[in-house]
């Protein structure tokens, strides 16, 4: 199970386009988010029930199951101060390999729309990765997973007309998950190694709830950024996942920047979309009622 969020290809590199100084340092921003998100991680004492991956940034520990497919299916916004970009749609798979590996291929066709120009569409960065759950501690314990990614653009004229950046990268990230009875917390960093452009990070946190046995409810802090120059862009959304009938999840998500708008910092970001779980056998059942 992947995530957005995306998730990191061309919202990376779109959202990397930063520019203008901060009051603080990425670097400082990035030690003060660790230091909180960790916290929440380890010491949550709220009844929450979340899981990271689609329609989200964060992604979390989990793998789609042997030989299993998750198909996400999106359409991802992402509006600017007089610019936007937008994923139409976002096309992310994943397949199992055992019980704790997850081989991943993502691209998008992008529409963007940058101030003084016409509408671009295009192919975005292919965005191949593989997941290896490492710790393994059930359901109730702590559960660990390393997900490098590469982000890699096609041989096509993507980069000469805007809407891919000539820098490629190498993504590395943990995810962590934890439960404390009936409380389930996501966590995830990553350190990101560009080749022609800076490197960055990215740190992720989401909690959520289970309203009913087919709709969860989450809500998704979210920062990524660079170390030189020191850029940071935190956001902050709520979205859910309703059980349809299987294999389809419905997802859903909409927020926006932490800083006040402006052409780096979103007004409005989301995810719209569908989940696929195949076999529908590997569709988790909750109730007889999610079995419908």
């Amino acid at each position: 199970m992947k995530n957005a969020a995306v998730y990191y290809g061309e919202k990376n590199q779109f959202l990397r386009s930063y520019s203008g100084k901060r009051h603080l340092t990425s670097i400082a921003r990035f030690v003060a988010w660790l230091w909180v998100s960790s916290t929440v991680f380890f010491f949550s004492a709220v009844l929450v029930v979340a899981q990271g991956g689609p329609p989200y940034y964060t992604n979390d520990p989990g793998t789609p199951g042997h030989l299993n497919w998750e198909i996400n299916l999106g359409y991802m916004p992402f509006y600017y101060d007089g610019q936007s970009v937008s994923h139409t749609p976002d096309v992310d798979i994943n397949f199992g390999i055992g019980d704790r590996i997850q081989l991943t291929y993502e691209n998008a066709w992008l529409r963007v729309q940058n101030p003084g120009a016409r509408t671009e569409y295009g192919m975005g960065q292919s965005n191949p990765g593989v997941k290896w759950r490492f710790l393994d501690h059930g359901e109730s314990g702590l559960n660990v997973s390393v997900f490098p990614q590469l982000f890699l653009n096609n041989p096509n004229d993507a980069v000469h007309r805007g809407i891919t950046p000539p820098s490629q990268s190498f993504l590395l990230p943990f995810e962590f998950s934890r439960k404390f009875g009936p409380l389930d917390v996501d966590y995830e960093i990553g350190y990101q190694l560009v080749h022609n452009g800076p490197n960055g990070w990215l740190t992720g946190l989401v909690l959520g709830h289970d309203f009913t046995p087919k709709l969860e409810g989450d809500i998704e802090f979210y920062s990524q950024g660079s170390f030189h120059p020191s850029e940071n862009q935190p956001t902050i959304d709520i979205g859910g996942r309703y059980k349809i009938h299987r294999p389809g999840i419905l997802l859903f998500m909409a927020g926006r920047s932490l800083e006040p708008a402006r052409n780096n910092q979103s007004y409005f970001l989301g995810y719209f979309g569908i989940q696929f779980l195949l076999p529908p056998k590997s569709y988790k059942v909750d109730s007889p009622e999610a079995a419908k």
